[in-house]
């Protein structure tokens, strides 16, 4: 078969650009198409050296910086991209890109991360996050959103089998476009990420210091707790309210490379993560690193994260996004804490490996196009 990978955009290395790189380890001749790429030459690694055929926005005035806002052309610009050569298409998306134009004997399967989140159940939040909630241009951003969903629910037509993620955004989908999705997790790098020493007395949090991550919660938090020590990696727009916000028991290293956060993850206490994700790569890989979780206990954390009272508990799960509760599930942590082994976050981690998922994958993949 003939095969084309399609993913929303390349901008920085994150989940997304990690999974895809997991694709063209199952499917090392596809083609790649993407909205946008720019993707620094020397973060393209994971790329194996393929060209990527991008749409008519990588051209558009300040696209590399200001990508997003051109978010209303994108559904037209992902439907220019022309696949008709291809047997198999199949798309990562969180947002357009799998609304590829395909033909009647071409088969559609769709990684999906989750339905654009922004234009469905999250509108309100991003709509307050940004201030457009108080200004006369909000209007205009709920237009351009609505006009965005019926867009999605029309172009998820076109898409012959959904693979999510996790169960919670199985849940979404059938929710969104009343379609069925079969679950198969992403992997994580177990033999890049692994224990390394013994523990020493500090917390950490990394991520995107996006809104919907909820560090600024993370580092509140720790204004209740002095002697607690916490390390935040991590860049952003929400980077500056978080250093306004941190206290002295707060040190913010900014991004850091992988090996620096491999690091970090070895010799924490216990990682902890406040955003309700889809899945979220970040606390199975401090698992893998021998590292229990503190996580909000919703979406895809509820999956990859055991909680207290399960069989070889790998971390403790708080029920509200505030700063109180966090404060609340680190003393919890700290009573319980002996509980909590290297060897069952391992474990855990390990159901997550690459194998399984290329596995999974490629059995899917050849099941479903053989059937048409």
């Amino acid at each position: 078969m003939k095969i084309a990978i399609v993913c929303d955009w390349l901008v920085a290395i994150g989940g997304a650009e990690k999974f895809l790189g997991h694709l063209l380890a199952c499917f090392p001749d596809a083609d790649l198409f993407a909205v946008v790429d720019f993707i620094a030459a020397d973060q393209r690694a994971f790329l194996n050296g393929k060209p990527i055929k991008t749409t008519f926005i990588q051209q558009l005035p300040f696209a590399k910086k200001h990508y997003r806002r051109y978010l209303p052309f994108m559904p037209l610009a992902i439907e220019q991209l022309d696949l008709s050569a291809y047997d198999l298409i199949i798309s990562s998306s969180h947002a357009v890109a799998k609304g590829v134009l395909t033909g009647p004997d071409q088969t559609h399967i769709c990684y999906i991360h989750s339905p654009m989140r922004y234009a469905w159940d999250l509108q309100h939040q991003y709509l307050h996050e940004t201030g457009l909630n108080k200004k006369p241009q909000g209007w205009l951003a709920r237009y351009f959103l609505h006009k965005l969903r019926l867009w999605d629910v029309r172009s998820a037509n076109g898409v012959d089998y959904f693979i999510a993620n996790s169960q919670f955004i199985a849940r979404r989908v059938q929710k969104t476009y009343r379609r069925s999705a079969e679950v198969i997790y992403p992997p994580i790098d177990i033999k890049k990420f692994t224990p390394n020493g013994p523990k020493e007395n500090f917390y950490l949090t990394a991520s995107r210091l996006v809104p919907y991550k909820k560090v600024d919660l993370i580092v509140e938090s720790f204004r209740q707790l002095p002697d607690k020590h916490l390390v935040v990696i991590g860049d952003g727009p929400e980077l500056t309210k978080i250093k306004r916000i941190a206290g002295t028991n707060v040190q913010i290293l900014g991004y850091q490379p992988d090996n620096v956060l491999i690091k970090y993850m070895q010799q924490a206490k216990a990682f902890i993560f406040a955003a309700e994700e889809d899945f979220g790569l970040l606390p199975l890989e401090a698992q893998a690193c021998g590292t229990p979780v503190i996580a909000f206990g919703k979406g895809g954390a509820l999956e990859t994260v055991r909680g207290l009272g399960e069989t070889e508990a790998t971390g403790v799960l708080f029920q509200t996004q505030t700063p109180q509760a966090i404060a609340e599930a680190i003393d919890t942590f700290e009573r319980h804490g002996t509980q909590f082994t290297t060897e069952s976050c391992t474990h855990n981690a390990a159901r997550f490996s690459p194998r399984h998922f290329q596995q999974n994958f490629v059995q899917f993949v050849k099941t479903h196009s053989d059937s048409r």
